[in-house]
């Protein structure tokens, strides 16, 4: 019964999508909805993607094994991270009038720092789109009891949001956003209640947690543990920042004021109700303090669906799968369509522009359906590495290729395009040694990466020019003496 109510949720969800999708008539429409999304769409569509299957499944196991100071990278980085876009970065892009991030870098620094910097973004959505893939195959196999294989969940999940995704692109994708977050923020606060009570009430899970030191947040004031942890929380909090998907909820909105406020808003309420899957995750272990243990060592991503499945009623069960489904189909859907655009705006059109916008509209389509089979394979390929490990390791990349030249680009009149290109080149080629070489071990491989960038960008933007400025003189002598 379960098993076919979630069914009938996700043939609602893309009935839903497909209504959404008659707006769509051109890209603009598919990639930025028009730029016609108000206030409150833009606060649930930030939020909905950025609460995924890592903030239900991954976040939770994380809190447990080392407290809030093994879940800086997310929900803190990552929540931290839609502010600072609001506060630094939407203005100044929604100004632009851009339909892809990648068109800032090469209206800034040219083609050949756009081609890299899209690169460097659709390869991050690999690991982020994975692991809601993941999370779906995982859903469908304990809602089946094994019936379905984790693999063939995969498949399942994919096809229920390429579905609406495939034709109405960002329409749909804000819509079912809108609708999927109101049932996930309704369905885990009730569940939370439910599983407080289980407890023996909320002061009693808040009192275990502090007793297990839980609310640490701050490392050892060492300089190994201090420095991982600044990168640890830089990794989602700046990599994030260059990333498709953020812009194009900034591009969507109907104005400057929506563009701005609607991730600091959204960021707030996603650091603040990412407690309540961490608040149930230590209700299991009161409620069922054995078989959460074994979890915890076996799989910690099942702890909370076991707990919903073999201890609360048919109501709490529908509520929590309704609430797991919406996050994993909010963030995959928004994350399958992210890549997919950038690959036909800002690498497909240099090879073969296509004549019409039609023609656009049909390559960003044919786009997403490649792209969701790649993600596939790879999420299949993937299969048992832990949810959270693949979003965080997912968000190295841009950290260390593209963030430097946005924020120095946007903040820093004497950026060029030269410092953009070393910024690249340095950071990444920093990060790749620091992973491959025992130094990643004493320094974290993606802050040696940013340090990097930063050298790249001020020593290849400003050696050219000190150069032409010191043969100046030379040439104004030269000219005195003829």
């Amino acid at each position: 019964m379960l098993l076919t109510l979630v069914i009938v949720y996700l043939l609602v969800t893309i009935a839903i999508g497909l209504w959404a999708a008659r707006r769509v008539k051109n890209t603009a429409d598919f990639a930025i909805a028009g730029r016609h999304l108000p206030l409150y769409m833009i606060v649930t569509t930030t939020f909905a993607t950025w609460f995924g299957s890592e903030t239900v499944l991954g976040i939770p196991a994380k809190f447990i094994e080392g407290g809030l100071n093994g879940v800086v990278e997310d929900p803190f980085g990552a929540g931290t991270c839609l502010i600072l876009v609001g506060l630094f970065f939407a203005g100044k892009l929604y100004r632009m009038t851009l339909l892809t991030l990648s068109d800032y870098y090469r209206e800034r620094f040219g083609r050949v720092v756009e081609v890299a910097c899209s690169l460097i973004i659709m390869l991050s959505y690999l690991g982020w789109v994975s692991a809601q893939v993941t999370a779906l195959g995982l859903v469908f196999h304990l809602l089946s009891g094994g019936a379905i294989s984790i693999s063939a969940g995969m498949v399942i999940g994919v096809v229920s949001i390429l579905a609406y995704t495939l034709f109405g692109g960002m329409w749909s994708v804000a819509v079912t956003d809108f609708i999927q977050m109101i049932i996930l923020v309704c369905g885990l606060a009730v569940i939370a209640v439910f599983a407080g009570r289980l407890a023996g009430g909320a002061d009693k899970v808040i009192d275990f947690a502090l007793s297990r030191d839980l609310f640490k947040f701050w490392p050892e004031p060492s300089w190994h543990d201090m420095v991982f942890f600044f990168a640890a929380a830089i990794t989602m909090m700046l990599g994030s920042i260059p990333q498709q998907d953020v812009f194009q909820r900034v591009m969507s909105a109907n104005s400057v004021k929506s563009a701005t406020r609607g991730p600091v808003i959204g960021g707030v309420a996603y650091i603040l109700f990412a407690f309540v899957p961490m608040f149930l995750v230590a209700s299991a272990l009161l409620i069922m303090p054995e078989q959460t243990a074994t979890l915890l060592k076996e799989d910690p991503q099942t702890v909370l669906p076991t707990l919903v499945l073999q201890k609360m009623p048919f109501v709490m069960q529908v509520l929590f799968f309704g609430a797991l489904l919406s996050a994993i189909k909010s963030t995959a859907s928004a994350t399958l369509l992210a890549p997919s655009v950038t690959f036909t705006e800002n690498i497909l059109r240099q090879f073969y522009p296509p004549k019409t916008d039609r023609g656009a509209l049909l390559a960003m389509r044919v786009t997403v359906l490649v792209f969701s089979v790649a993600v596939l394979a790879y999420a299949i390929r993937m299969q048992g590495t832990p949810i959270y490990e693949l979003v965080s390791g997912a968000y190295q990349v841009p950290l260390v290729g593209a963030f430097v030249p946005l924020v120095c680009g946007l903040y820093w009149k004497r950026a060029t395009t030269q410092g953009a290109i070393a910024a690249v080149l340095l950071g990444i080629g920093a990060w790749l040694l620091f992973l491959a070489l025992p130094w990643g071990e004493r320094f974290p491989a993606q802050l040696a990466g940013v340090l990097a960038a930063f050298g790249g960008m001020v020593v290849g933007s400003l050696a050219p020019q000190l150069l032409s400025d010191r043969r100046m003189p030379h040439r104004m002598l030269a000219g005195d003496s003829v």
